[in-house]
């Protein structure tokens, strides 16, 4: 096993040239830390790849395109030497050591006067992992360092939030959190949980938090919004973390803001966690793509929990009956027909419909509709929330490519 003597060390690269020779796949994995570092990062090489290019455009990276020459490394604190020929990269080591210039070899390593450690990241830390060469045993230790400290498994009370969170669990699947999502739940002391958030993940909290249930059941029982409101700041001025679990993403016609703005007049910090809406997740997941070239060049969520004639209705239907792209209706089983009634103002009824019912879970449904039988369909197949109704071409282009 080889011995490990390097010095691991933190540079403070801001506003200080960092010079990188090599434009492809190599440099391309180097840039984004560099750049994140606020280092004034300098690229030498005749080509870049496309993404390398990218940063170049956004004014990331200062673009010399051309070989590299001597006098190169003068007037740098950082050298990375990620070319392909090895002859090159010996050149711009040597230059650098010649200037008491650090250089990194991607080449060949040890032949370089300082090493990339596998780089980790949580919440503010920054975790570096040197193996004496052996790349894939750092890595494999960072990815662990990371894991354990995300779930949990290594105490960072100094990192330990507070107030609450709002954090959007996804469409049902509790792999389909967020990574934050599930860290910020690993440190909760009260979890107050919807009905649609990943139930999965409440077996997995420790017996010592308390789970508040703010179910709202369609057409059923439900947990008042000032019942949540008042729970999530009591909790928390009691000292406690709290963790508000929502399904999909909070502020997708799931009242997320309400709630941030209720703890912003109460004094709680807030954070707020995006989560895979199932707009779109659901869809996805069901092989139902929501936009597709020269298919679908737009798309619009409506939420069906009033009817189209409803006066507390803000949907302009006719508007929407007129596009030619996708429309997502959530919350519409009840009243899917009546739905359809108001598409079809604008669109054929032969328009394709999918319908998913509890998606991204063991309990999935798929069904094929159009919008002239949308309404019966619903209730032949006996359809129940929560479920996803995606409605134009898309609805049906698996079938039509197949």
């Amino acid at each position: 096993m080889p011995f490990e003597q390097h010095y691991l060390a933190g540079l403070d690269l801001r506003g200080r040239r960092v010079l990188v020779v090599g434009g492809g796949t190599v440099a391309q994995r180097r840039l984004p830390r560099l750049i994140a570092s606020g280092a004034a990062v300098e690229l030498v090489s005749p080509s870049v790849t496309p993404a390398v290019q990218g940063m170049v455009d956004a004014g990331e990276v200062t673009w010399h395109q051309r070989r590299f020459q001597p006098g190169d490394v003068e007037g740098a604190w950082y050298v990375v030497a990620c070319t392909s020929n090895v002859e090159v990269n010996t050149q711009i080591g040597d230059e650098a050591l010649a200037n008491r210039v650090f250089c990194v070899r991607a080449d060949i390593a040890v032949e370089g006067t300082a090493v990339t450690p596998a780089v980790g990241t949580h919440d503010g830390l920054v975790l570096g992992v040197l193996a004496g060469g052996e790349h894939r045993r750092s890595a494999a230790v960072r990815d662990g360092l990371v894991a354990a400290l995300r779930d949990g498994r290594i105490a960072d009370q100094a990192a330990r939030p507070v107030g609450v969170a709002l954090v959007g669990g996804g469409p049902g699947d509790a792999e389909l959190i967020t990574v934050k999502g599930k860290r910020l739940l690993a440190h909760a002391d009260v979890v107050v949980a919807d009905r649609l958030a990943p139930r999965e993940l409440l077996e997995e909290l420790p017996a010592h938090v308390e789970v508040v249930d703010a179910a709202k059941i369609p057409y059923g029982r439900a947990a008042t919004q000032e019942f949540i409101n008042k729970t999530l700041i009591d909790r928390a001025k009691e000292g406690k973390f709290v963790v508000r679990l929502k399904g999909g993403d909070p502020y997708v016609f799931g009242r997320g803001f309400e709630e941030l703005l209720a703890c912003a007049e109460a004094g709680i910090p807030v954070t707020v966690v995006p989560g895979v809406t199932s707009a779109f997740g659901v869809p996805a997941l069901a092989g139902v793509p929501v936009t597709h070239r020269g298919v679908a060049h737009e798309v619009v969520v409506v939420s069906g929990h009033v009817a189209p004639d409803d006066p507390r209705s803000l949907v302009d239907w006719s508007a929407i009956a007129r596009l030619q792209g996708t429309v997502v209706l959530m919350m519409a089983v009840e009243r899917a027909g009546a739905f359809a009634t108001a598409l079809m103002e604008g669109r054929p009824g032969s328009t394709p419909v999918a319908v998913i019912q509890e998606g991204s879970t063991a309990s999935q449904r798929v069904f094929r509709s159009t919008l002239d039988s949308l309404g019966a369909d619903v209730k032949r197949w006996e359809v129940r929330p929560p479920a996803i109704i995606v409605v134009g071409p898309v609805a049906d282009i698996a079938s039509a490519n197949s």
